[in-house]
C-alpha cells in the first residue's frame, strides 16, 4: 500500500521545466507518504487486511492438514492393494476404493490451490480498493488547503522517479510554513472515531 504513493506526482517534472519563475508564484510542499502513513484510515485498513490474511491462513492450514491426512490414507491404501494375500474379489474391491480415494485427494488438492489463488486475489483487490479511497481523501484535503493558501504548485517531497531517485532533489521548504504535511496530518487525525487506530500526532516545526 505504501510503495505506490511515492509515484503519484512524478509527472510534475515536465511542469517544473516550463513553470514561469516570477514573484507571483507560490510553491508549497507536502510529504504525501507521511500523510498517508499517519492517517488513521491507513492504519485501520492495514489492521483489517492483516486480520483477513490471518483468517485465510488459518482456513488454508486446515485445508492443507485435511489434504495431507487424506493423502497419507491414500498411500496406505496403495500398499494394501499390493498385498499378495488378497483374493481377486477383495483386490477388485480395494482398487475401486483406491480410485475413489485418488479422486478425492486430487479434488482436495485442486480446491486448496484454488483457495490460495482466490485468497491472494481477494487481498490484492481489497488493498487496491482501500488504498485508492484513502489517497483520494488525502489528496482532496491537500488540494483544498493548497487552494486556500494560494499555492500555484505543491510538490510531493516523498515522490520517487521511475529510476528510483528522489523527485525533489533540493528544497528549503520542508518544515517551513510552506510545508503542508503537518497541517494535513493533523486535520486527517481529527476525523478519527474514538475506536480508530490513531497515529501519533505530528509535532509542529520548531520556530527559529
Amino acid at each position: 500500500m505504501k510503495q505506490s504513493v511515492k509515484y503519484l506526482l512524478v509527472g510534475l517534472t515536465t511542469a517544473l521545466l516550463v513553470f514561469p519563475a516570477n514573484a507571483q508564484n507560490k510553491i508549497g510542499v507536502v510529504n504525501l507518504q507521511k500523510c498517508f502513513d499517519n492517517f488513521w484510515r491507513t492504519k485501520q485498513a492495514d489492521s483489517q487486511i492483516k486480520e483477513r490474511l490471518a483468517e485465510f491462513e488459518k482456513l488454508g492450514n486446515t485445508m492443507f492438514e485435511d489434504y495431507k491426512k487424506s493423502n497419507e490414507e491414500f498411500s496406505k491404501q496403495v500398499e494394501g492393494v499390493r498385498d499378495p494375500a488378497l483374493s481377486t474379489e477383495e483386490k477388485e474391491k480395494r482398487n475401486k476404493e483406491l480410485e475413489k480415494k485418488r479422486k478425492d485427494v486430487m479434488e482436495m488438492e485442486n480446491n486448496l490451490k484454488q483457495f490460495q489463488q482466490n485468497s491472494q486475489k481477494t487481498l490484492m483487490e481489497q488493498k487496491s480498493r482501500v488504498r485508492e479511497s484513502i489517497l483520494r481523501e488525502v489528496r482532496g484535503l491537500i488540494e483544498e488547503k493548497s487552494k486556500a493558501a494560494g499555492y500555484t504548485m505543491v510538490l510531493d517531497t516523498a515522490a520517487m522517479s521511475v529510476n528510483q531517485t528522489p523527485f525533489v532533489l533540493y528544497t528549503t521548504l520542508i518544515g517551513s510554513e510552506n510545508d503542508l504535511s503537518d497541517a494535513v496530518s493533523k486535520q486527517l487525525a481529527s476525523t478519527a472515531p474514538p475506536d480508530a487506530v490513531k497515529a501519533d500526532a505530528p509535532k509542529a516545526p520548531e520556530k527559529k
